[in-house]
């Protein structure tokens, strides 16, 4: 019997500079009070910095070069992710860059992904996916928004929720029930109709939009792809709980390098507080979880060619790596006493990421029900 082969998460000579590259530009234009003072700002994000991150190919990293992007995978993407989450990166990266192109590239047709892919790319366009209408309801499947063919175009009625990016997006992905099925339509965001409105949110980094949507008329080259877009949405949520992990993985790698730096340089007593066995099996415990997400991550980032892999790694990598994030961000906390729980320090923003980004497509027990259901439990 001829062994398995054997499957290597080495990172290749262009994953490393994505990498450093990303590391370096991050620390520079986006140190921590840099971020504070966006995620205050009205406009959440630094056009200037948008625009650069455009220059460097990350809108369109994993866009195929026909479509104006650079033609990495998944795991290239990933591997900017982790560094984007280690940074706590404000702005609408992830909405537009990450959820709605992906939604475009799994639902559209060649045609329309030759017409909206290149100015996502290139990062003149910001897009949103609008499919979530209940905070606690992450299912795709008959959603209350309504499109109602009239004559050659599509009137759509509806609200959604904790539309990541809804302010910032120049471009609407919305889900909506039709006689077909679910369909994916493409709404201009200053269209008659469409009424875009900030929610709270406890992360101010990455902001959420309620999204209405009242007798807004578009064509019916709008739809994207065929007449049922459900499966087209699964994937693309499975793609994108797997780009999630690796961000929260950076995050939550950030949280144990900050642990262990004051744990070194914090005394007590006369000595540095890491020399406590308190402390030393406090980190241990965060390191551990950190490379369990990691590991969970990686796997999945690399098997999204296969449909019946993906349905299992992209649920675990999505629930390891949502509770991992949770419980380091908070043992973060803990290291540093009191005044980690101030304003002031910066742990309390790695802390609202985690809890955030755990709820974005579904909680760890969310997660944990589809693995079951792909594994026929």
């Amino acid at each position: 019997m001829a062994d398995s082969p054997t499957v290597s998460y080495a990172p290749t000579e262009e994953q490393d500079l994505i990498r450093t590259t990303a590391r370096r530009f991050l620390e520079e234009r986006l140190p921590i009070p840099t971020v504070r003072e966006l995620m205050m700002s009205e406009e959440g994000f630094d056009a200037k910095v948008w625009k650069d991150m455009a220059g460097m190919g990350w809108m369109g990293l994993a866009v195929a070069e026909e479509h104006g992007g650079s033609g990495f995978g998944p795991v290239e993407l990933g591997v900017l992710l982790e560094e984007m989450g280690r940074a706590v990166t404000p702005g609408p990266f992830f909405g537009s860059a990450v959820i709605a192109t992906t939604a475009i590239q799994e639902a559209a047709t060649d045609t329309q992904r030759a017409d909206l892919l290149p100015p996502l790319s290139s990062g003149e366009t910001i897009a949103t996916l609008a499919i979530f209408e209940d905070p606690r309801r992450w299912s795709v499947e008959s959603p209350g928004t309504k499109a109602v063919r009239s004559g050659d175009e599509w009137v759509i009625d509806g609200a959604k929720r904790a539309v990541i990016a809804g302010t910032e997006a120049d471009l609407v992905l919305v889900t909506a029930s039709t006689d077909a099925g679910v369909s994916l339509f493409a709404v201009p965001a200053h269209a008659d109709g469409v009424e875009v409105s900030p929610e709270p949110v406890l992360d101010p980094t990455r902001r959420q939009a309620r999204v209405g949507f009242d007798s807004v008329r578009v064509g019916d080259g709008a739809r994207l792809g065929g007449p049922d877009a459900a499966a087209a949405l699964r994937r693309t949520l499975a793609l994108a709980v797997t780009a999630l992990a690796s961000e929260q993985v950076g995050g939550a790698q950030r949280c144990l390098d900050m642990s262990v730096e004051y744990a070194k340089s914090r005394h007590q007593f006369g000595r540095p507080i890491g020399s406590f066995q308190a402390i030393k099996h406090r980190c241990a415990q965060m390191l551990m979880k950190v490379e369990h997400a990691r590991s969970a991550a990686y796997h999945a980032a690399r098997v999204t060619d296969d449909p019946d892999e993906l349905a299992v790694a992209a649920p675990l990598a999505g629930s390891v790596a949502s509770e991992a994030y949770v419980w380091v961000a908070g043992e973060n906390i803990q290291v540093h006493g009191g005044i980690g729980f101030t304003w002031e320090h910066d742990a309390h923003l790695y802390l609202k990421r985690a809890k955030t980004s755990s709820l974005l497509f579904g909680d760890p027990s969310y997660q944990r029900h589809l693995l079951g259901q792909a594994l026929g439990i």
